[in-house]
């Protein structure tokens, strides 16, 4: 049984991608990071798009310094799918598309969330660049 059947993939991978991109695209308060912060799970890793592999330590002290390094940066996300769901896991893959004045670069993602309570939290990520 899922742990809470009102956990939403869709609206956790949109809320989640929100939050990164008034992050790095504007004078965000610092409420935005915490939340975004706190939705990674601890042990949660990642596989970025050259292929290196970090935890969450490595990403949010990257990310912290990282407050409006994009002004105006701007996140679509389409084609959300979920994959699997299986007692408190649920896998979803989705486009991810990073959208700076009229420059854009596309990724194809495929993301681990734990259910916790009545929220995902994001365990594991893996990143694929495309061409748009």
């Amino acid at each position: 049984m899922f742990a809470d059947v009102s956990c939403d993939p869709v609206a956790a991978v949109e809320t989640l991608h929100a939050d990164l991109a008034a992050w790095l695209g504007s004078n965000a308060g610092m409420e935005v990071f915490e939340r975004f912060a706190a939705v990674q799970h601890e042990e949660f890793s990642m596989v970025t798009t050259s292929g290196e592999i970090i935890g969450r330590a490595e990403l949010l002290a990257g990310l912290r310094g990282a407050r409006n390094i994009q002004p105006g940066l701007k996140i679509d996300i389409s084609d959300v799918h979920e994959l699997a769901r299986e007692g408190n896991l649920v896998v979803v893959r989705f486009m991810e598309l990073h959208r700076v004045g009229g420059t854009g670069s596309c990724r194809q993602v495929t993301a681990v969330l734990i259910a916790e309570g009545p929220e995902l939290r994001w365990r594991t990520v893996h990143e694929t660049e495309i061409s748009t």
